[in-house]
């Protein structure tokens, strides 16, 4: 039987108030096995107790065991009634900086060349460290109520841009500290890394700012020698590489074979991240078969943003219906081992007109779309173990003994069960407290240009 709103409300007072106490067990848990640092042959849910103990997980036994968890048998006990239990999420593919600006840019007309166009506009008039600090706040705001614990942001970061966008963002990095885990990767027309010296500075300030240089990498003449630039710069500056690519319906678009090849010439030692890749699923088999090989082979990671690629990909604003959804090959990819991830990308911007930086509903709709189910097998590392080893943190993704007490507690206790609902009662749980924030209201924005209702 589903808990109402009244249960879910008792249960957080009663980890709240044990949480106080610097000591509780969170009994009849659902923990998954592909969350844990485990070794487990299957991916599935099953039974625990899981021992608190000033904010950081004691111990997790088999529930009902009769051993008791170091020192577990005096530990207040509270009974979860079997409710599910996953780490908090990790988003690696964000657009934090265009977060919210949609009702300022009337001109986007939902398609990716109007996005670009909106986009550009609104970031000439408006991008100011006020603006961006009050949107981004409360995207992360709201990022964190819903239980997640680290986010990579592209920064668009065309002169003069990255001047502004660059010190703010490490200004609120320091702010969420402890909160959100934040990383940022510049973003900028890969066709810009034909000027050295644009090139030069922009390397320097991510390597200055502990950042991940990246691109927006499509299939101009000289693709190949910008690709080249690209990791030699990376190598340089001891940096990790995250690309925008192949974001079209065009078969001929094959970037992401030719980041892999470059990858392998230049046996570059850092990790290389690529976004999108939609073109890849309307690309032969053979072609496909072929490109996947190689990236494999480079040690490749790729994001696939369900979201925002439904949204824009095949639009056609002709009246007709979209005959193609947009989405990559994961399954593909997972076969050959390569590591997969999802991510929440655009938020209210041209982009994407929609979205909260729920990642939960970034699950639920690459479910959907992508067919993670039947089974449901191990995606579930998609948003947060595998995410978290992209952007190199320890201790993120994963639920584990000594590790903080981060969690988020469904009112699911099923695959079905979770994905079914928006499951807006939810208690995250972050160093064995829940979380109180609420979620910000939109009215907060009002104060910004262009972005009161009217």
């Amino acid at each position: 039987m589903a808990a109402t709103v009244s249960e879910q409300s008792a249960l957080r007072s009663h980890i709240d108030r044990a949480a106080g106490a610097g000591r509780y067990v969170l009994k009849n848990v659902r923990l998954h096995t592909a969350t844990m640092r485990t070794d487990a042959a299957n991916s599935t849910f099953f039974l625990a107790d899981v021992s608190v103990e000033k904010g950081r997980i004691l111990a997790i036994t088999p529930a009902h065991s009769r051993d008791a968890a170091a020192g577990g048998s005096d530990l207040p006990s509270i009974d979860a009634a079997g409710r599910a239990v996953l780490p908090p999420f990790v988003d690696c593919h964000t657009h934090l900086d265009k977060g919210h600006i949609l009702p300022r840019t009337p001109a986007a007309d939902g398609t990716f060349d109007g996005a670009l166009a909106a986009t550009r506009s609104d970031r000439t008039a408006r991008w100011s460290a006020g603006d961006l600090g009050r949107r981004i706040d409360f995207s992360l705001r709201s990022a964190f109520h819903y239980g997640t614990s680290a986010i990579r942001t592209h920064l668009d970061s065309q002169p003069p841009q990255a001047e502004t966008s660059w010190p703010l963002f490490m200004e609120l990095r320091e702010h969420w500290r402890g909160r959100i885990a934040l990383q940022a990767s510049c973003l900028f027309p890969i066709d810009m890394a034909r000027d050295d010296g644009f090139l030069r500075d922009i390397a320097k300030r991510v390597a200055d700012a502990g950042g991940v240089l990246g691109a927006v990498a499509y299939p101009v003449p000289d693709i190949d020698p910008l690709l080249d630039r690209m990791f030699r710069a990376a190598s340089q500056h001891g940096l990790d590489l995250d690309f925008h690519a192949d974001e079209s319906a065009d078969p001929a678009a094959d970037v992401l074979r030719r980041i892999a090849e470059t990858a392998l010439r230049s046996s570059f030692a850092g990790k290389i991240t690529v976004g999108h890749c939609c073109s890849l699923a309307m690309q032969a088999p053979s072609t496909v078969d072929a490109t996947l090989d190689k990236v494999a082979a480079a040690g490749i990671s790729v994001v696939t943003l369900p979201t925002c690629n439904l949204y824009l990909q095949d639009r056609r604003n002709d009246g007709t219906t979209p005959r193609w959804r947009g989405v990559t090959l994961l399954h593909e990819m997972k076969r050959r081992g390569i590591a997969v991830a999802l991510a929440s990308d655009n938020t209210r911007d041209p982009f994407h007109s929609y979205g909260d930086l729920d990642m939960l509903e970034t699950f639920r709709l690459g479910t959907r779309a992508l067919h993670l189910d039947h089974p449901h097998g191990d995606w579930i590392k998609a948003v947060s173990t595998t995410p978290a080893g992209i952007m190199r943190l320890n201790g993120h993704g994963a639920i584990a003994i000594g590790q903080p007490a981060d969690m988020i507690l469904f009112e699911g206790r099923s695959w079905s069960e979770i994905l079914s609902r928006a499951e807006s009662n939810r208690i995250v749980i972050r160093n064995g407290s829940p979380v109180s924030t609420p979620l910000p209201t939109y009215a907060e924005l009002d104060g910004l240009e262009g972005l009161a209702l009217a």
